[in-house]
């Protein structure tokens, strides 16, 4: 299997050279373990191992003692899945405030991490970083398709295997075993059947406006019960909350129920119960979301940090995306098709003459090359969307 490098890996390793620790947070089956391991370093403890995490939950002090007794000077210590183990988190802390020790710590459930406010998050001793799903810039030398991208993802273990049966098989042993079991045993809820058919629906519902009042119904459950359902979804890294852009100065009616994206698209077709044969008229919405996912991973990755919406008024018009970068938005409108036109870019052009800040709008889509539409708005290919940050 290919060792692909990720985006993350430079802010990572300046990190490292400036000997601060690092808390890297992802989903399961993103890569976290693989990557940390390349690292080399002085002590690894791997906590998704039953053997290792029931002896630091009877001595948790046995940690510090081993940290302490290390020949290394300032040894790099690797801690895998902290988040089942937290009282690791403390000693972590002293360690580190002591300048016994640099650590890199890795975590797959946010609602972990903060459950009850008792963890604690060694505020400004760690640097936080996100490994996502392989995103475009990382794998665009394999030349994958998009068609690929939209129905089986970007999970390392998925993309790198070759043969498609497999790839399936892969996605739903992860769907049944992470999703199905870890999820649901993390939601600590009642009813586990109706939490069972609320993933579905959010895998189902995934990319559209949020309508808790549907989904109650569908459920059978209050409305504050999907918003927590969502909330463990959000947690547990599973899904992403996108806010739309509610403030104007002349549009009084504008949309502002949030987003949810499932993390990987192949995931959510499974989770969906969907099988490969979309119909076409669908696959627009699923490139609507793959972009809309590739540029939250962009924002986590490039040190200054930005911000993803969407927008949307009521009469109609609405932008599938806007990008916040340094105080300036960004209008990008998502369109599957291979010859875009001016009329693609009204609403891009919409929105730039509604808001100051914005001047530069895109319009991504199946083109070998980027066009100019209107005298503000670009068409650029699926594959150059990380240019948007340049």
């Amino acid at each position: 299997m290919s060792f692909i490098h990720r985006q993350v890996e430079g802010r990572f390793k300046q990190a490292l050279g400036r000997k601060k620790s690092v808390l890297l947070l992802g989903p399961r089956q993103t890569g976290k373990t693989t990557f940390v391991k390349s690292l080399n370093a002085d002590l690894y403890i791997n906590l998704a191992r039953p053997s290792v995490r029931q002896a630091y939950e009877k001595d948790p002090g046995r940690f510090t003692r081993e940290v302490e007794a290390m020949a290394a000077e300032f040894p790099l210590v690797v801690i895998d899945e902290i988040q089942k183990v937290l009282p690791l988190m403390d000693a972590v802390q002293d360690l580190i405030d002591s300048q016994t020790a640099q650590f890199i710590l890795t975590g797959s459930s946010a609602r972990k991490l903060r459950r009850e406010g008792e963890v604690n998050w060694l505020p400004g001793r760690v640097l936080i970083l996100r490994m996502d799903p392989l995103f475009i810039s990382e794998v665009a030398a394999l030349y994958p398709t998009i068609e690929e991208l939209l129905l089986y993802g970007s999970l390392p273990h998925v993309f790198l295997e070759p043969s498609r049966e497999n790839r399936e098989e892969d996605l739903f042993s992860y769907v049944t075993s992470y999703l199905e079991e870890e999820i649901r045993s993390e939601a600590l809820v009642r009813n586990i059947g109706a939490f069972s058919n609320f993933l579905k629906l959010a895998a189902l519902e995934s990319g559209n406006i949020a309508n808790f009042h549907k989904l109650s119904q569908d459920v059978g459950v209050a409305h504050p019960t999907i918003s927590e359902y969502y909330q463990i979804l959000v947690d547990c890294l599973v899904v992403e909350r996108v806010e739309a852009l509610s403030h104007s100065r002349t549009r009084k009616k504008l949309i502002k129920s949030p987003k949810f994206l499932i993390y990987d698209l192949g995931v959510r077709r499974i989770a969906a119960g969907e099988g490969c044969d979309i119909p076409e008229k669908y696959m627009g919405d699923l490139f609507e979301q793959w972009v809309g996912l590739e540029l939250l991973r962009l924002t986590r990755t490039f040190p200054q940090k930005g911000a993803l919406f969407f927008w949307r008024d009521q009469a109609g018009a609405a932008v599938d995306w806007v990008l916040e970068k340094e105080n300036r938005y960004t209008p990008i409108e998502v369109k599957w098709t291979e010859n875009p036109s001016a009329r693609d870019a009204r609403h891009v052009d919409t929105f730039i003459k509604e808001y100051s800040n914005s001047r530069q709008g895109y319009v991504i889509c199946r083109i070998p090359r980027a066009q100019k539409l209107t005298d503000f708005v670009t068409a650029l290919p699926w594959e150059k969307l990380y240019t948007v940050f340049e």
